[in-house]
């Protein structure tokens, strides 16, 4: 049986909102996987540093904040500094579509909007860790 996936979730920024990230979370441990959530108010040099430390496969961040513009390229830039570019960035929250399509051109693997169903986000993580590990 291959490794367990290792997600660290995040929320980054001022945004006190975590309904949904515990959703996720629940969801990914649901579906097999470690999770790491560390909670509010992260820095994006906390999410990288502990995501470095955790070893994970991936990094999710969920924004409702509308900080997604400054807060997305702030952690793929922590994540540059800190050779931690093979870590998979992903997040959620309420993100405009022409924002998603930037955000994805900068790095993000995939943004996931409300009602997305958990199904979705955990097939994904699945094949992309999947074809990452080849």
């Amino acid at each position: 049986m291959p490794d367990k996936i290792r997600v660290l979730l995040a929320k980054p920024g001022l945004d006190g909102h975590d309904r949904g990230i515990k959703v996720i979370a629940a969801a990914f441990r649901d579906a097999g996987m470690e999770v790491i959530y560390t909670g509010l108010r992260q820095t994006p040099q906390m999410i990288v540093a502990a995501a470095v430390q955790e070893d994970v496969d991936a990094i999710g961040v969920s924004i409702l904040s509308g900080a997604h513009m400054t807060l997305f390229p702030a952690i793929l830039e922590e994540m540059k500094a800190k050779d931690a570019e093979d870590i998979l960035l992903f997040g959620g929250g309420i993100i405009p579509e022409e924002d998603k399509q930037e955000l994805e051109k900068m790095g993000v693997a995939k943004i996931f909007t409300p009602g997305t169903p958990t199904t979705e986000s955990i097939q994904f993580l699945q094949r992309t860790i999947a074809a990452r590990r080849k």
